[in-house]
């Protein structure tokens, strides 16, 4: 008896549509990521009070804080000082500071030849010690020894504030407070944060209701000096 045997055709097993497949993922939910945590209002205002003393290093001659800037780390090994390079630190600070000082008698004067010329404020007048004929450029006797010139009680006032600056500046970095307060007490410490931030609101204000009329070295030079 024979079986006549046909081959049972293969039937394509059937394709989930686009549609299906589509149906079938879920969307993807946003995941929440971590909750920052928002400053205090005491912290948002530390903040903004250290801005203002940064701020202030704009009152600083250019040459003393770029060279402030640049000396620092190599003189404190940023930050590790031992007595050789404390002692170099503390000399450094000190002849900064007398920059700042001395920067503050300074003032410029334009000749006719519209070069500037700087020089030291006395109690007669202008002395320019870059302009080896004055006369030949303009700037008379009559015109060095013009009031505008003469040593003031707002310069020596302006003086101590560059100072006291260049201290709030000095106190806000970190290589200059590790090399000489490795470790701070709570109390030092204390004092670290707030004396600057102290001395930067007085000064701003002080420079505000007194504003120089100074356009010394270090400080820039206006279009009509």
């Amino acid at each position: 008896m024979s079986t006549d045997l046909r081959a049972r055709p293969n039937v394509p097993a059937k394709q989930p549509s686009k549609k299906d497949t589509t149906a079938n993922v879920e969307p993807d939910t946003p995941k929440a990521g971590p909750l920052e945590r928002q400053p205090s209002r005491q912290q948002r205002a530390t903040q903004s009070l250290t801005s203002t003393v940064a701020n202030l290093a704009n009152l600083l001659p250019t040459g003393t804080l770029l060279a402030f800037q640049l000396l620092m780390p190599v003189f404190t090994q940023n930050g590790t000082c031992d007595y050789a390079t404390g002692t170099m630190t503390f000399i450094l600070l000190t002849i900064l500071a007398f920059s700042c000082f001395l920067a503050s008698f300074t003032d410029s004067v334009k000749g006719t030849d519209e070069q500037v010329y700087y020089g030291f404020v006395t109690s007669k007048g202008l002395w320019l010690f870059d302009c080896p004929d004055p006369s030949g450029k303009g700037l008379t006797p009559a015109k060095l020894n013009e009031k505008r010139f003469q040593r003031a009680l707002r310069d020596w006032a302006h003086a101590i504030l560059s100072v006291l600056v260049f201290g709030a500046v000095a106190l806000r970095d970190k290589n200059v407070v590790q090399c000489f307060y490795p470790m701070p007490g709570k109390q030092t410490q204390e004092v670290l944060n707030i004396l600057p931030i102290g001395i930067g609101i007085i000064c701003s204000l002080c420079f505000t209701v007194f504003p120089t009329t100074r356009h010394g070295i270090g400080y820039p030079v206006t279009a009509g000096k």
